[in-house]
């Protein structure tokens, strides 16, 4: 095989529908399909212009059950769980995925990032290729020769090299710089006065998190803006360091499928495609779409 496997990250192109559609499309029972319309628009198009043979569409469903809460009781706990209709819609996209022949990967302990990265652990091991789908920058920590992150929305794809651009750091650093800035959007809470360019110097000069907690009182000397506080900053919140560290790193042995005939695209199933289409009142174009990805 040398087509790459796509590992779509599913929950961000769910989100963007939800919020981007009005929700003036329902089902045959009245509930909003907004997000439903929108994602199954996004996996035709996905389909249609990358036609690829292998791909997984993974979903977020351990919003507060993730192994993450056990490490830290607030993770996420800022966000607010979504409302019933949009877990509804949630169940919808698995199906409309599955209904169009992709591999659903879902855990209630791992979140999306950790089934791609174990997805793409398992390929590497195969010699295979990875695309993640997905504008995350955590995902930077996964690109590597065998691993690109495109961001469909904006059409941009990058490599190692355009992490550096985009984050400052090498894609083995990136689980570290966030543990150092933290993430506002995951609650981890990195370390209080470290942002995005300190970060990136230092882990430039001690190369990882634990060499720089070690040498910590180096800091302070470098030619560096604010070197001395950045010192007093990380001596003082080490342990907050390191548990951040503990959250932003992508888990790699998540149960996923190790073999690549698992990530292989199947046929649309006509049948059940009809009989979802009809209960989420899509229209004859998009079964017109499925069908062309028969012929």
């Amino acid at each position: 095989m040398t087509l790459p496997v796509h590992l779509v990250d599913a929950s961000l192109y769910v989100f963007r529908a939800w919020h981007s559609i009005p929700a003036d499309f329902t089902d045959v029972d009245g509930h909003p399909v907004n997000a439903v319309h929108g994602f199954t628009r996004f996996l035709l198009d996905l389909l249609e212009r990358a036609r690829p043979s292998h791909i997984a569409v993974a979903f977020d469903e351990s919003l507060t059950s993730s192994f993450r809460n056990a490490i830290y009781a607030d993770y996420k706990a800022n966000r607010e769980l979504p409302p019933p209709e949009l877990v509804r819609q949630f169940a919808y996209c698995k199906q409309v995925a599955a209904a169009l022949g992709l591999p659903v990967l879902t855990d209630t302990q791992y979140e999306a990032d950790d089934l791609i990265g174990s997805a793409v652990a398992a390929l590497h091991r195969h010699g295979l290729h990875a695309v993640i789908v997905s504008a995350d920058k955590d995902f930077g920590q996964l690109v590597c020769d065998n691993v690109q992150q495109w961001d469909y929305s904006r059409d941009q794809r990058w490599d190692a090299h355009g992490v550096k651009l985009r984050l400052g750091v090498r894609p083995d650093q990136v689980a570290d710089y966030l543990a150092l800035t933290g993430d506002a959007i995951d609650n981890i809470p990195g370390v209080p006065g470290i942002g995005a360019k300190t970060a990136a110097i230092l882990l430039a000069h001690f190369g990882t998190l634990d060499a720089l907690l070690a040498r910590v009182d180096e800091i302070a000397f470098l030619r560096m803006r604010g070197a001395a506080t950045a010192c007093l900053r990380l001596r003082e919140h080490a342990a907050l360091a390191r548990l951040s560290r503990a959250l932003t790193g992508i888990a790699m042995d998540a149960p996923v499928p190790l073999e690549p005939l698992a990530y292989r695209r199947s046929l649309p199933d006509a049948a059940g495609v009809e009989t979802l289409f009809d209960r989420l009142r899509l229209g004859p174009m998009t079964r017109a779409r499925v069908r062309a990805l028969v012929d």
